[in-house]
């Protein structure tokens, strides 16, 4: 079966990278002067700089051609993807969509699968996520991730097609643990960066990863999740890969916010828009969601970071 990746961010582009491995694969890229660039020099130098394109992707600016794959993994911020969606609606309908994103909707609370259901009813929609960084997936380096499905048999078929050398899928069809387990790891690893910019230390970082894995079963299992999913690759992997790393950006802007230093506003950020958006989630549902609040306080500058950590351990003590 043929796959293309629309979206030549560094993702998108280190997933081409992997798939090429096993067949010709189609790279999408917006912008027609970058989609040749790349074709002509096989980098993405401003995204993946020092590795080298595959000659089994083709890179290309038309939307139509690479939309004609069986296959397309939709690489897109989540707050970008229903925008997507729509332009390209002609072009998608009835075809197999592997959200390659983790987030909340900003304005509906929907994650990914479900933003895909609403806008393209008649596509087969996955989602593909779990602990990975760009980097390692385009280096070749071990990497694994889960791919939900609610159905279970084009679960396997995509399992079967998008595992690669380096990248191997574990399957799920509990589309709504693996939804939120990549999104509500992205605010916690923005409250960690924040502890470790404040220098307030590892035993910190780590009551907070514990308090926020708490809170992500929380929000999960209210929604219908299931326990295991939160345990598996897209929720407490993805934890404490994106809570304990530099390379990643939510922990990045935690970093910065720690320190109180300006951060880039041109990186894309998915925990920002998702904490305000769990946030307002939460409250609907009446759930208890200390650390998610925080961040939402700290990133509205409501609150400073030593009042965030003051406010946090006064909170009445409980059982764990």
């Amino acid at each position: 079966m043929s796959v293309s990746v629309l979206g030549s961010g560094a993702f998108g582009t280190a997933l081409a990278i992997s798939l090429a491995g096993n067949s010709q694969v189609t790279l999408w890229a917006r912008n027609a002067m970058k989609a040749q660039a790349m074709q002509d020099s096989r980098r993405n130098g401003t995204r993946l700089p020092g590795v080298a394109l595959p000659e089994a992707i083709s890179i290309t600016a038309d939307i139509a051609a690479a939309c004609r794959s069986d296959i397309l993994l939709l690489a897109v911020p989540m707050q970008m993807l229903r925008s997507s969606l729509e332009e390209h609606k002609d072009h998608l309908t009835r075809k197999t969509l592997v959200a390659c994103c983790k987030g909340i909707e900003l304005h509906t609370g929907l994650g990914p699968i479900a933003v895909i259901r609403n806008v393209l009813p008649d596509a087969s929609a996955a989602l593909l996520t779990g602990p990975s960084f760009a980097a390692d997936i385009a280096r070749g380096l071990p990497t694994a991730l889960t791919l939900a499905c609610s159905e279970a048999d084009q679960g396997k078929i995509l399992q079967e097609q998008l595992t690669t050398a380096n990248l191997r899928l574990y399957r799920t069809t509990d589309i709504i643990g693996a939804e939120l387990g990549g999104a509500l790891k992205n605010v916690m690893a923005i409250a960690c960066g924040a502890v470790i910019g404040a220098g307030l230390g590892d035993s910190a970082r780590a009551a907070l990863m514990t308090r926020g894995y708490a809170e992500m079963q929380r929000m999960a299992l209210a929604c219908g999740a299931k326990p295991e999913t939160l345990a598996g690759l897209s929720g407490f992997g993805d934890l404490a890969l994106t809570c304990s790393s530099d390379l990643s950006r939510n922990y990045r802007l935690g970093l910065s916010i720690g320190r109180g230093e300006p951060f880039d506003s041109s990186i894309t950020v998915e925990g920002a828009a998702t904490a305000r958006a769990v946030a307002e989630k939460a409250d609907r549902m009446q759930l208890d969601m200390p650390v998610t609040q925080t961040v939402t306080n700290l990133l509205d500058q409501r609150l400073t970071i030593s009042e965030a950590a003051a406010h946090l351990l006064k909170r009445p003590l409980k059982e764990e």
